[in-house]
């Protein structure tokens, strides 16, 4: 199509411009070129002034990493996983199939903040990102239980649909826990390892499922080396992720109970996000009081992040809300 434009444009300029004079024809010219860039579905005007789906990927590690280690506090474990499968899909020029993340941990964990994360460094800055990124919030999106079939058949032409017009789309899914059951298995056919399913490439796609359950196990375990008097860093990774697909199949509480995903391994990554400690906890307030233009009050800081500090309640080690209220706070302490 693109050859064809271009033959079509080159045969009429010349048959038109003769009429014009050298003034005119200059404006012409000046004016076809822009809109023939304009036209082009990849050109680096239609990128700057509109939106467009760029397909070299621009994802810069070295920055993203600097976002999650400087941004997002006691989450380890959750970083250095989400970096090696962002790694492994974006060096990958064709992926066998759409790379598929599940985030588990207690509310203000951080799980929503490193999806914002990678969403603002997918894209190039200067382009425009809110078409290729797509939220679904299950209490927004899915509210009633009898419009299961009419949601399953629209959330499939949801993502046929961003994908044809993006193959590098990402799909974040909050609120899992609240998912109807069987819901999310509609999708199914767009997760395995296919080259194309009616003429769409879907490896290229990103899909983010963001979901509480499970952080009652990843707290009993962290919990539990704790009073061994063993580092949360030493928690396995492979064990902690092992756990986690059981426990979510097994919990009516989940939006993946009983789930055709799991079952056929099209998860690739169960990411645990492990409860804030009362430093974490302070990190996330002296983070707070920078970004609301606040100098760092030790004292302050210290009383925010001990109120906050309440699990379980003997030993009061974790914030039972993370770092959820933490902005508010700070805003009614100053």
């Amino acid at each position: 199509m693109k050859l064809l434009n271009a033959a079509v444009f080159f045969i009429l300029v010349p048959t038109l411009t003769p009429a014009l004079d050298p003034l005119s024809t200059s404006v012409f010219i000046g004016s076809a070129a822009v809109a023939w860039q304009l036209l082009s579905s990849q050109s680096w005007l239609k990128c700057s002034l509109l939106e467009c789906c760029n397909m070299k990927d621009t994802l810069n590690f070295s920055v993203v990493k600097m976002d999650l280690d400087r941004k997002v506090f006691g989450q380890h474990l959750a970083i250095q996983i989400v970096l090696r499968a962002l790694s492994a899909n974006m060096h990958s020029k064709w992926p066998r199939k759409p790379l598929v993340m599940s985030f588990h941990g207690w509310t203000g964990t951080g799980k929503s903040f490193v999806s914002s994360i990678i969403a603002e460094n997918l894209y190039q800055l200067n382009i425009p990102r809110r078409r290729f990124v797509h939220h679904f919030s299950t209490v927004l999106h899915f509210p009633h239980l009898s419009h299961i079939h009419l949601y399953k058949e629209q959330l499939q032409n949801w993502i046929r649909g961003n994908v044809s017009a993006c193959p590098r789309s990402l799909f974040i899914f909050s609120e899992m826990d609240q998912m109807p059951h069987g819901l999310i298995d509609s999708i199914m056919p767009f997760l395995g390892y296919h080259e194309e399913i009616d003429g769409v490439y879907y490896g290229k796609a990103i899909f983010i499922f963001l979901n509480n359950a499970g952080g009652d196990k990843i707290t009993e375990i962290a919990l539990d080396y704790w009073r061994r008097l063993k580092r949360r860093e030493d928690i396995p990774v492979k064990e902690l992720q092992s756990l986690l697909s059981e426990e979510i199949f097994m919990n009516r509480n989940s939006g993946f109970f009983h789930s055709q995903l799991i079952q056929k391994n099209l998860i690739d990554y169960f990411i645990p996000f492990l409860p804030l400690e009362y430093k974490h906890v302070r990190e996330c307030v002296r983070e707070e009081l920078r970004m609301q233009g606040h100098p760092e009050d030790e004292d302050l800081i210290a009383e925010i992040a001990l109120a906050m500090t309440d699990y379980p309640s003997e030993e009061r080690l974790y914030s039972s809300k993370g770092c959820k209220t933490v902005a508010s706070r700070v805003t009614l302490s100053i």
